[in-house]
């Protein structure tokens, strides 16, 4: 994990009666009045279905997932805060020179703020957290680091990875992925009952959709698939 940890460095340097009203009236952004009838804007609400096991196997394998989501979430949102602070920040700095040198302080002053965090990672928690990532910034970890930093750079950090059985350019598609689904089925639960705090993702996400789509889904045989595949 210390190779993901210098490229985490690196990424972190993203019903009223009303009579006689015809127009619809709009009141403190709240309140839409349409003829008699009285319309309220509200927040999006998930009713959420009982997540269902086929045995207690499966159930361990979902809340062992769950556990792995839940420890790298905070630091895609992290980087995606990052992010959009460091485009902000650059929008003045024409001078390539300067640019860079900006971009290194804040690398620095990541470096020493979680270094003892990320080192915590295991390597299952640091391929979610690369999709989470993706899933957050809209690009991935390899596009990050040959914009900010250069294409040699991106080059070798991700040939390092790959060492790991880790890839910088895995992408967050839980409409084809099973277990990208599952990464999004945690999150949006995680964030209805307050263990994670929301941030909208700059990827489209339609959980609805992915919820019908994948109510069949085999928990254990694709949580075993992806074991087998990177122990």
């Amino acid at each position: 994990m210390k190779n993901i940890i210098y490229i985490c460095f690196y990424l972190f340097t993203i019903s009223v009666s009303s009579q006689g009203i015809v127009k619809d009236t709009i009141i403190d952004d709240l309140l839409i009045i349409r003829g008699d009838s009285l319309v309220l804007t509200l927040d999006e609400v998930i009713v959420f279905k009982n997540r269902k096991f086929k045995s207690a196997s499966e159930r361990k394998y979902y809340y062992w997932y769950a556990k792995k989501v839940r420890k790298a979430y905070p630091y895609a949102k992290m980087a995606s805060e990052k992010l959009s602070e460091i485009n902000k920040e650059l929008v003045g700095i024409k001078s390539k020179r300067k640019r860079k040198k900006h971009i290194k302080k804040i690398q620095r002053f990541m470096e020493g703020e979680f270094t003892n965090q990320l080192k915590k990672l295991t390597k299952t928690e640091g391929r979610i957290l690369i999709k989470l990532i993706h899933r957050q910034t809209g690009e991935t970890m390899f596009e990050l680091i040959k914009e900010y930093r250069s294409r040699w750079n991106a080059f070798w950090y991700n040939s390092t990875a790959n060492l790991f059985k880790l890839s910088l350019k895995s992408q967050y598609h839980p409409e084809t992925e099973a277990l990208d689904y599952i990464i999004e089925d945690i999150l949006q639960r995680s964030f209805a009952k307050g263990v994670l705090v929301k941030q909208e993702p700059k990827l489209p996400v339609d959980y609805f959709g992915l919820m019908i789509q994948w109510e069949n889904i085999d928990l254990k045989r694709e949580i075993n698939a992806y074991i087998e595949k990177y122990k």
